[in-house]
């Protein structure tokens, strides 16, 4: 089995890659602790462990630009201070970034944050990796800090007006397809460049290119139709469904339960369950009391419960976190919950009659591809 740490587990693209990594049974993973780097032995004791170390941590952002040079150079030596200490030779990849190429100290400080892993991995017998990454984006980034659309999805759902500053056109990456070179180049399933001996590096190609002002006016849009109206855009263009799941995160908890427009006459009442631009699967349970259903998780998939007879809890967590949120329906009053990816989540009848839920994906269920994770919320 694999052994793996992961610095800046904690982070946005660490997240992502550990709880992606979890759900692999032949890899083992190290916890790693912010801390760790301000206590030798706790490092020693991490680096010897690994057969591969991810070295994600990092400063993006700060004021003085000499803190953010200065802070990522101290984090490249304490790690590398740690494998000479312990003769430890693991696979050390490394997230660079474009930037090496510009005249800032954040770019300088990834590029001689490579010189120093390369030097230690010809001296040691080690092997390093050196990963050139483009913009990322995706679901849980840090507004003001990892990225533009974060920034813009969080302004978005939270009642403010996101400007556009430089309409620049942008090369990108969504963080599932950045953790998928991540694991390529672990399982070395993906070629590299030798530069060094046992040094190699692989440049992350972009998977989409888009102008700052167009990537607002498709969130502006899911605002628009998703968040106002619950209408689901069209999830056949791989970026579009990629900012899709992205700006569903943002979304507050408080949003739902939605409450549906009921159509009431002599006859009875109709109600419209999901208005989509894409397509989908429909289908329906009922439930008896006392019985809960799901607790799963997906990481793309778009999904509605809506609860049109009985009584129901949903519940949902983010993985890697301990906080259940609890959303209470009632037939009586139709109203639909959505499920943001990597959130596990189940339905409960918690009436005395038989619950009917009516569902929505925007995938046909597919048993060789089912992006279904079980986990208990």
């Amino acid at each position: 089995m694999m052994k793996i740490g992961i610095t800046g587990q904690a982070g946005f693209i660490g997240n992502h890659l550990f709880t992606t990594l979890s759900l692999d049974d032949s890899i083992a993973l190290i916890p790693f602790e912010r801390q760790f780097f301000e206590d030798e032995t706790a490092l020693n004791t991490f680096v010897s462990q690994c057969d591969v170390i991810v070295h994600l941590a990092a400063m993006n952002r700060h004021e003085d630009q000499q803190v953010i040079y200065n802070t990522n150079i101290a984090l490249v030596k304490k790690l590398v201070n740690a494998c000479v200490q312990t003769n430890a030779t693991p696979h050390i990849i490394f997230s660079s970034s474009t930037q090496e190429l510009n005249d800032n100290l954040y770019g300088k400080s990834k590029k001689e944050g490579k010189t120093i892993f390369e030097q230690w991995a010809v001296a040691s017998g080690g092997k390093f990796t050196s990963l050139t990454i483009p913009n990322v984006f995706g679901p849980f980034g840090k507004p003001n800090y990892n990225s533009f659309i974060a920034t813009f999805c969080h302004k978005l759902t939270h009642g403010e007006t996101p400007e556009v500053h430089v309409d620049s056109q942008v090369n990108l990456i969504y963080v599932n397809e950045l953790v998928a070179a991540f694991i390529g180049i672990i399982k070395e399933d993906i070629p590299t460049n030798e530069f060094n001996t046992s040094c190699y590096e692989y440049l992350v190609p972009h998977t989409s290119s888009r102008k700052v002002s167009e990537i607002l006016a498709l969130l502006v849009s899911f605002k628009t139709n998703y968040l106002a109206n619950g209408v689901f855009p069209s999830l056949e263009d791989p970026f579009e469904k990629a900012l899709f799941n992205t700006y569903r995160c943002y979304i507050p908890e408080d949003h739902y339960p939605v409450l549906f427009e009921k159509h009431t006459d002599p006859r009875g009442m109709f109600v419209e369950i999901a208005r989509t631009n894409t397509s989908g699967q429909f289908s329906f349970s009922t439930t008896v009391p006392g019985i809960t259903r799901g607790n799963h998780f997906h990481t793309r998939k778009a999904e509605r419960f809506a609860v049109i007879s009985g009584k129901a809890l949903i519940q949902l967590r983010k993985i890697g976190t301990d906080k259940v949120i609890d959303y209470y329906l009632d037939g009586e009053h139709p109203a639909y919950v959505d499920m943001p990816i990597w959130y596990t989540h189940n339905i409960k009848n918690i009436g005395d009659t038989e619950l009917v839920t009516l569902f929505w994906i925007n995938e046909p269920y597919n048993p060789e591809d089912a992006d279904t994770y079980f986990e208990n919320v």
